[in-house]
């Protein structure tokens, strides 16, 4: 078996490192050239409209759970093993953190996998905000900020209602589940080729919802070979970007594992695909206000994807796939924070700020009105 010689070779850790980093490639090429993005297609629905963005949202989405569930069928996985479900969860903070990470969303213009990606192509804005999110997300798990955090997780969990499974709380069996799914995928790949979004964004949205499936596979793989314990884990950017982090902070031996060849492999595999596009360029905040917004969605989305136990991806579309209740009501959340957040501050503030200016118009004499954030 191949996993067992790359154990062999490189150790149980060493392994998971590969595992994560190529994984995390894949994904990084695939959602660069998809251009997947919560956000984008959160945004196109609260306006109106049904496009692109939200097809290619939605194949992403409904490949990642038929993909798990076909796994699970072919006894290749146990989605019970994984921590979403093995474990009690906070309920308040999945619902409390969604709404943060989703107004944070909509303010760095991007979650954290889409400021990864962007910035692996010469986006500083999102670079930086990422950095903001990872330290952020550090401080929430173990920082200052932990006791906010546990006190907000605290009221209202899973031990309440006896589990975190979906499916068994609402009855529904595995196979009209699987059935409903696939319907859905049919039905994102319809709307694909409705908008034209093209072959290739439709094959690469495919592939990176694909690369969940994938992460369970390869993780749960090493679990039955690894002498020491292995986290059955797919896809999620928030725990690992703050370990990641804290890789350049400490001894890095204690710190390899999948998470941390994740996020370097994002990057990686997404520079790859914007270099080999010609898609590489340089971009910088364009001024203060623009700055000041990006930086507090980045904060926003370090606390509240803590906080909920995932970000758009891991709880989004990971904890989503193995219908794990907590990723639910955060991806609810996250949608709700992100349409109300666009109506207030990218279409309500402006059309104030515009009515205001121009029943008010500036001196000639006196300053430059400030520019609308980007």
């Amino acid at each position: 078996m191949e996993l067992e010689w790359l154990a062999d070779r490189y150790g149980d850790k060493g392994a998971l490192l590969i595992g994560g980093a190529i994984i995390g490639a894949l994904f990084g090429a695939f959602a660069q050239q998809s251009r997947f993005c919560l956000r984008a297609a959160a945004i196109e629905f609260s306006r109106g409209r049904v496009g692109g963005k939200m097809a290619i949202w939605l194949i992403v989405f409904s490949t990642a759970i038929a993909g798990t569930m076909l796994l699970s069928a072919f006894d290749l996985f146990t989605a019970t093993e994984a921590r979403q479900l093995a474990s009690p969860q906070s309920l308040s903070g999945a619902a409390l953190g969604g709404l943060l990470f989703g107004t944070g969303m909509v303010l760095a213009r991007g979650c954290s996998s889409r400021l990864l990606v962007l910035s692996a192509t010469g986006n500083l804005r999102a670079l930086l905000s990422g950095l903001v999110f990872a330290v952020v997300a550090q401080a929430s798990l173990h920082g200052f900020l932990s006791p906010v955090r546990d006190a907000l997780a605290a009221p209202l969990t899973t031990l309440s209602i006896g589990s975190n499974d979906l499916l068994t709380l609402s009855g529904v069996s595995e196979k009209i589940a699987l059935t409903l799914v696939l319907i859905g995928l049919a039905a994102s790949l319809s709307l694909a080729l409705w908008r034209k979004i093209g072959l290739w964004k439709t094959i690469a949205a495919f592939a990176v919802g694909a690369c969940i499936p994938l992460a369970w596979w390869f993780t749960k793989s090493m679990t039955a070979i690894a002498f020491e314990p292995v986290q059955l884990e797919a896809l999620s950017f928030t725990g690992p970007s703050a370990n990641t982090l804290m890789l350049f902070l400490s001894q890095p031996g204690s710190m390899i594992d999948f998470d941390v060849g994740l996020v370097p492999g994002v990057f990686i595999g997404a520079f790859l695909a914007a270099l080999a596009t010609g898609e590489l360029e340089l971009q910088g905040f364009e001024g203060g206000d623009s700055m000041r917004r990006y930086l507090a969605g980045a904060a926003l989305m370090g606390f509240g994807g803590m906080l909920a136990g995932g970000c758009a991806v891991g709880a989004g579309v990971t904890g989503a796939s193995i219908f794990a209740l907590t990723a639910w009501v955060t991806l609810f959340a996250i949608w709700i924070a992100a349409a109300t957040t666009d109506w207030v501050v990218d279409r309500k503030w402006p059309e104030r700020k515009a009515r205001a200016e121009t029943s008010h118009p500036a001196p000639s004499s006196g300053p430059a009105s400030l520019q609308p954030s980007e």
